[in-house]
This record gives structure tokens, C-alpha cells and sequence, in this order.
């Protein structure tokens, strides 16, 4: 896995994480070409389909600058298999004590769920210093990020969960967040149309809000 300053390194200039649903091991290598060539530097990719952790050695072995990482980390087994997979992060949507135990074995970037001050003074305490604030949008959107950054301001967010162009820019002008979380920029259907171009587009659609622009 990178460590965390190569990971706020790659979200310099493109605060945007893609957090991708992909289908099919052949939309891994074409998808990733998309991300790159749009200017993103990180994606997510989730574990929720069969083909996950092939699409993440293929993503990596196509585009070998983009940081790809294994989102929907819920096991022992899900953190095993993501790093044998070549994941370069970890994303959680929450942490119960046995993943937490699995993680701790573990050095580089983790990013354990949490929707709760409570949970992220837990986490940060466990030495985490960069959560996933999950379901963001359900959970109490940016006004909820943006209280926590009073009494919590050694903490950063990257949320995700209802996470669209219309409220990204939200999340990303506040101090403590290093990146948001998005579905919208490339969708399963769009992928099995082949649809590399419009995704790209989208992506340079992202990098620029991402910039303030």
C-alpha cells in the first residue's frame, strides 16, 4: 500500500475519488485509460461484484501511476484479498472490531467508515488520521462535516455516499476535507457501452470542480 503523503500528494489538484462499480474484468483496462487521460490520479474501486479484484490488478497493470484502491472493505478477508489484489488503499464503510483488529496489521492508507464524532475520535485515537464520512448526504451532509471541523480539526473527511456535481464543491471547500467520494463519473451502464469517451469527459468535468471552477 502508498503511504498517506503520496495519497494527499495524488489528490493535489484533483480532489475527486471515483468510487467505481465495475462489472466486467475487460472495462478495467479502458476505464482506467479514461481516469488517467481526464487528469484524475486515484479511484476506488468497490468490492461488490464477482470481477473486483481482477479489475484492480488490471487497472493497475494498464495504468500503473493510477492509485487504485478496494472500497466496501467489511472482513479479514476482504483486506487479505485486496492487497494481494495490488489495492494501494483501503476503504471502509465502517469498522466493527474484528475488521479493526485486521487492519491493524496492516501500514499505508486506510480509510475506515464513520458517521459519527464519536466514531472518529475512536479511530483517530486507534491512529487513523483520515476517515471516510459514510453515508455522507444521509448522514448529515457538509453542515455535519464542517461542525466537526470545531472541535475536531486534527481530523480529515474524505465523504461519500450522495455525493453529486451539484453539492461536491461543499464537501471541497471545507478545511477538513482532502477529497470527495463520487459515483456519477462513471456508471456501470456507461461502461457496458463502451462509453470511454463521455466517460472522460466527465472526468475533466470532475478535475474541474475539483479546482473551484
Amino acid at each position: 500500500m502508498i503511504n498517506l503523503a503520496t495519497f494527499r500528494q495524488a489528490l493535489d489538484g484533483a480532489p475527486i475519488v471515483p468510487v467505481l462499480t465495475v462489472e466486467a474484468v475487460e472495462h478495467a483496462a479502458p476505464l482506467a485509460a479514461a481516469l488517467v487521460a481526464g487528469g484524475l490520479k486515484s479511484a476506488e474501486v468497490t468490492l461488490r461484484t464477482p470481477v473486483a479484484l481482477e479489475v484492480i490488478r488490471e487497472m493497475k497493470q494498464a495504468e500503473p501511476s493510477l492509485l487504485v484502491g478496494a472500497g466496501t472493505i467489511c472482513s479479514e478477508g476482504d483486506v487479505d484479498a485486496a492487497l494481494k489484489a495490488g489495492s494501494d488503499f483501503l476503504v471502509s464503510p465502517g469498522a466493527g472490531p474484528d475488521l479493526l483488529k485486521a487492519l491493524a496489521y496492516h501500514d499505508g492508507v486506510i480509510l475506515p467508515g464513520v458517521s459519527t464524532a464519536s466514531e472518529a475520535m475512536a479511530r483517530f485515537e486507534e491512529g487513523y488520521g483520515v476517515l471516510k464520512f459514510f453515508p455522507a448526504e444521509a448522514a448529515g451532509g457538509a453542515n455535519f462535516v464542517k461542525s466537526l471541523g470545531g472541535p475536531l480539526p486534527h481530523i480529515d473527511f474524505m465523504p461519500t455516499g450522495g455525493i453529486k456535481q451539484h453539492n461536491v464543491r461543499d464537501y471541497l471547500t471545507l478545511p477538513n476535507v482532502i477529497a470527495a467520494g463520487g459515483t456519477w463519473i462513471a456508471s456501470p451502464a456507461e461502461m457496458a457501452a463502451g462509453d470511454w469517451a463521455g466517460i472522460e469527459a466527465k472526468v475533466r468535468e470532475a478535475v474541474e470542480l475539483g479546482k473551484g471552477t
